[in-house]
C-alpha cells in the first residue's frame, strides 16, 4: 500500500496523450534497445513518473539506466525467463491487485506490446 501511494504521488497529475501504438514487438526475438525500452520512454518517463532525479518506487527507467534498473530492481520486478509471474507484467496487465494498472497516465499497453514485454523477459530479459 505504501508502494502504491508513493507511485501515484510521484507521477505528475497530467494525462500522457501519447499513442504506443506505433511501438510494435515481433513474435521473438524482442530486442530491449528497439521495443523495449522505448516503449517505456514514451509511456512510463515521458509520463513524468519513472525518470528524473526522483522516480516513482525509485525505478528510473530513463534510456541510459532502464535495463540495469529492471534487473537489479529489489525486489525483483522482472523474473528472467519467467514472464508470467514477473512482477513487471502484473504492473502492466493490472493484475497486482496492490497497484493500480501501469502506465499510470497513459493508455494501457496493447495485447502485443504486454505480450512483447514478457516475451523479452522470457528470452532472457537481454540488454540487447
Amino acid at each position: 500500500m505504501i508502494l502504491c501511494t508513493f507511485t501515484l504521488l510521484s507521477c505528475k497529475d497530467q494525462t500522457n496523450q501519447n499513442h504506443t501504438s506505433d511501438i510494435v514487438f515481433p513474435d521473438s526475438l524482442v530486442s530491449f534497445s528497439k521495443q523495449v525500452s522505448p516503449l517505456f520512454q514514451q509511456t512510463c518517463v515521458a509520463a513524468g513518473c519513472h525518470g528524473g532525479s526522483q522516480p516513482a518506487a525509485n525505478l528510473n527507467l530513463e534510456y541510459d539506466v532502464c535495463w540495469r534498473s529492471l534487473i537489479d530492481f529489489s525486489p525483483p520486478i522482472v523474473l528472467v525467463k519467467n514472464g508470467k509471474n514477473s512482477p513487471l507484467i502484473m504492473y502492466i496487465d493490472g493484475s497486482n491487485r496492490r497497484s493500480p494498472r501501469m502506465p499510470l497516465n497513459s493508455q494501457p499497453l496493447t495485447t502485443n506490446q504486454s505480450n512483447g514485454i514478457k516475451k523479452w523477459i522470457d528470452e532472457g530479459a537481454k540488454n540487447n
